[in-house]
């Protein structure tokens, strides 16, 4: 199995280290470069980053085979246990977790929470792929799971973060977050790849038939979504890199991000409550494209921002 894998596959940890460390470089040779990579944006998330997630999961839909995901689809066994495990299972897990090991940090309890509601997409598909696994099935759940995303996010939020915990004699958060902006983000960032991958096989059976499209096109964009891979990780260790000083912990500043739209903003050391996006997937390397929320418990940035700032949208790390 090992020696079917190309150098890129069979040292992938060894890249994306590499690219980490590049961005962190970068961001701290250039100061400048968050505002530059910030300037543009596609629904809040910086345009780099978008291209980057719509590079990684382009080539992967273009191998899914559409005649075949109807027969998935009809497995109402899997979609039923699916959304059981994602949705009943996953967030009650990560409720538990973030009470019993952080009953007293509000800002990361709220956050593992926010990570319980999100689903992964960008790297499922990469993984699944690498793994050489079911990509029908992937792809079904992938879109089954966003959609009830942008159905239950908001929802469940509440409950988790207020309804359950007032149940439970415990404190509550607040939880702001607009189901049109999640729609929105769902739409953007696993609509286009999604059209494009099933545009691309369709045309390319249609005038060249299946066996030159999975023999000779499919391998020539594969390493697409790996090389989309690694320059996401670069520039997003360039945007954290002037905010992870080697005396700061990593996950949390990768965790939350304040959004300095506001010149309200705390100065450094402001212990002031503050809103604070958080792009919920941090902990893990999976990029996913769930809703950054705003919530009103307290940033734990040494510069919080005050005041009522708006959810949005951040396929995040």
């Amino acid at each position: 199995m090992v020696a079917r894998l190309s150098r890129l596959d069979r040292f992938l940890p060894l890249w994306i280290a590499a690219a980490m460390g590049v961005g962190l470089g970068l961001g701290r040779l250039f100061p400048g470069l968050n505002q530059t990579l910030n300037r543009v944006a596609v629904h809040g998330t910086s345009l780099p980053i978008a291209i980057g997630l719509l590079l990684m999961m382009y080539p992967v839909l273009a191998k899914v085979r559409y005649a075949e995901v109807g027969r998935i689809a009809a497995d109402h066994r899997m979609m039923a246990a699916s959304l059981a495990l994602n949705w009943v299972v996953g967030p009650a897990v990560m409720f538990a977790l973030a009470w019993l090991l952080l009953p007293d940090q509000p800002a990361y309890r709220t956050g593992v929470i926010l990570v319980g509601l999100a689903r992964c997409i960008a790297m499922v598909l990469i993984w699944t792929d690498l793994a050489d696994g079911d990509r029908e099935m992937a792809a079904v759940l992938v879109a089954l799971n966003a959609v009830f995303q942008v159905l239950a996010y908001a929802a469940l939020g509440v409950f988790y973060l207020n309804v359950l915990p007032r149940w439970l004699g415990l404190r509550t958060e607040s939880l702001s977050v607009s189901m049109g902006t999640i729609a929105a983000t769902v739409a953007v960032f696993l609509g286009i790849p999604l059209v494009a991958g099933f545009a691309t096989r369709t045309l390319g059976e249609r005038r060249r038939g299946r066996a030159w499209y999975e023999k000779s096109f499919l391998p020539k964009i594969g390493p697409v979504a790996l090389y989309g891979l690694l320059f996401t990780v670069v520039v997003l260790f360039a945007l954290q890199a002037t905010r992870l000083p080697p005396s700061r912990p990593v996950w949390p500043a990768s965790h939350c991000r304040c959004w300095r739209t506001s010149p309200s903003c705390g100065r450094a050391g402001s212990p002031s409550a503050g809103a604070c996006t958080c792009p919920t997937g941090a902990p893990s390397l999976s990029l996913s494209l769930p809703p950054a929320t705003t919530s009103s418990w307290p940033s734990p940035w040494p510069s919080a921002c005050s005041g009522s700032l708006p959810a949005r949208p951040w396929p995040g790390w």
